[in-house]
């Protein structure tokens, strides 16, 4: 088994290390801020003694947990032999990030990259080992979704996308291959779909719950677009939709204006309780949760 450090322990991080650890991997799970690595661990606790509810293994929590160390210092990934990153979809976040990664890391780990839309090879070209830098676009929750998408850099070598390969199947993913692009096959598609449905919301077409409804109904789709974005993070469905305007110049990913203004109130979803959905403490949308958002314009 490989020793992986993960860095960022939000919702995509505590998945990564809880699914890292349950296949039997060695982790240590990184962020600037402790006490998000302890509501982190927290909740992988909770999940793992929970798994067996949701259609997925019965889960010794505490043997999972003994597999991960926790902390802020990063020279806690010295030992890694992989790396994931997955902090906020922020550019000058991931700017000030890397080159510390760079440092601290053994000079023959790989990077992985848990990007939602930026660039790999933009990414590697913070580092000194543009090689061995490697995309993967992981699904939330990361331990139920059974695919990611792999995506290499220009720089990046067969050797290392091989190294990554190996390690998400050691973790019961499947790799779909897809070239280097701002959004990928997945974002591409999915950030325009959500972000239209925000418009409609936001200019009164219909209420979340409707817009959603149509897509269940209509489509057979298991969850609507606006339940989509509650589960990833109104947050990041903006910092993903406004990566895409950035980097195409292309006015269809214009980011909807509520988007923006349930990002600045804190309407960021289930992680928050609210999102274009209420949310008790276990993460079931609660009735009349359409009054969650704040007024559309």
């Amino acid at each position: 088994m490989t020793n992986v450090a993960v860095v960022g322990a939000g919702v995509m991080g505590t998945g990564v290390a809880q699914n890292l650890a349950q296949r039997g991997h060695t982790v240590v799970l990184i962020d600037r801020d402790a006490q998000t690595v302890e509501r982190a661990l927290a909740r992988i606790g909770l999940n793992c003694r929970l798994s067996h509810m949701f259609g997925g293994p019965e889960t010794d929590s505490e043997e999972v947990l003994s597999r991960i160390t926790g902390g802020t210092d990063l020279a806690l990934l010295a030992d890694s032999e992989v790396v994931i990153e997955n902090i906020t979809e922020n550019w000058e976040l991931k700017s000030e990030l890397y080159p510390g990664l760079d440092a601290a890391a053994h000079p023959d780990a790989v990077f992985v990259a848990n990007t939602s839309a930026i660039p790999i090879t933009r990414i590697a070209s913070l580092t000194s080992r543009p090689e061995r830098v490697v995309g993967v676009h992981f699904m939330n929750p990361v331990p139920m979704k059974p695919a990611v998408e792999l995506i290499p850099g220009h720089h990046t070598t067969p050797e290392a996308l091989e190294r990554v390969r190996n390690l998400l199947d050691s973790m019961g993913k499947k790799a779909i291959d897809v070239n280097d692009a701002c959004g990928f096959v997945s974002n591409r598609v999915l950030m325009l779909t959500v972000n239209e449905a925000a418009f409609l919301v936001h200019e009164g077409v219909a209420d979340a719950e409707t817009v959603d409804e149509v897509f269940r109904s209509c489509f057979g789709h298991p969850m609507g677009p606006l339940e989509t974005a509650d589960l990833i993070g109104v947050d990041t469905i903006l910092y993903s939709v406004e990566v895409l305007h950035e980097h195409y110049a292309d006015s269809k990913y214009r980011p909807c204006p509520l988007l923006k203004k349930m990002t600045d109130a804190g309407l960021h979803g289930r992680k928050s309780g609210q999102g274009f959905y209420r949310y008790d403490g276990s993460g079931a949308a609660v009735t009349g949760s359409r009054d969650a958002l704040p007024a559309a314009r």
